[in-house]
């Protein structure tokens, strides 16, 4: 699908191109910002190695310095060049992956510094979003999956839900952004809760529970795994 050139708006203000699947993913790949779907809600993302789109990103949101990005991946093959999949109970990324659990995980180096804590470890999933998982395959790598909003505002379920506001920044901000929306119902995020995220600890079944979200926590006992503070 052919993108759509930026423009004015009525009010003056500049339009973020619309773009197709093969062209956000090549976007990325060359170190630009997209908005696009994920099983939640609409997140705005670059390549999370890419350390100046992450670091433009940031500054775009106006995320507070020291609160990592999250980061989604297309499959375990693609989280595995991210983060250390050796340190996560295997049993869980098996019952829980693809899908709404984020995995807080030693980061590999190739990662931009945004997209890991002070101690080096970073929040990934692996989608079970269709396009998002598209996107992230022909991206070639995991990208930050932050809600597409200011930082503070209310995210969106929806493309017409998206701040005008922050369309018409990343639109002034560099030609390389744009926009790639659901073009079909079961591409459209269902809303609700943000991914759970989960820290595994020693012990093999134990788990920190960092933040409550879809994933239950009566899910993960059932699975067998332990929950401690």
């Amino acid at each position: 699908m052919p993108s759509h050139p930026q423009s004015p708006s009525p009010g003056g203000a500049p339009q973020l191109r619309r773009l197709g699947l093969e062209e956000a993913a090549a976007m990325l790949a060359a170190g630009g910002i997209v908005i696009f779907p994920t099983e939640t809600l609409y997140a705005i993302g670059c390549r999370a190695d890419k350390a100046p789109a992450c670091t433009r990103l940031c500054a775009l949101k106006g995320r507070p310095h020291g609160s990592p990005l999250p980061l989604l991946a297309a499959d375990v093959v693609q989280a595995a060049t991210a983060v250390r999949l050796d340190a996560a109970p295997a049993a869980l990324v098996e019952r829980f992956w693809p899908g709404p659990l984020s995995l807080l995980l030693p980061a590999l180096p190739a990662l931009a510094p945004e997209a890991r804590n002070a101690e080096g470890l970073a929040a990934l999933r692996v989608t079970s979003h269709p396009l998002a998982a598209k996107l992230a395959a022909l991206a070639g790598g995991a990208l930050t999956a932050s809600s597409a909003n200011f930082s503070g505002a209310a995210p969106a379920a929806h493309a017409d839900e998206l701040d005008p506001a922050l369309l018409a920044a990343l639109a002034r901000e560099s030609k390389d952004t744009g926009l790639l929306a659901a073009r079909f119902p079961e591409e459209e995020p269902r809303g609700g809760l943000p991914s759970t995220l989960v820290q595994p600890l020693s012990g093999g079944r134990a788990l920190r529970l960092l933040r409550a979200g879809s994933v239950s926590a009566e899910a993960l006992k059932t699975a067998g795994f332990r929950l401690e503070a």
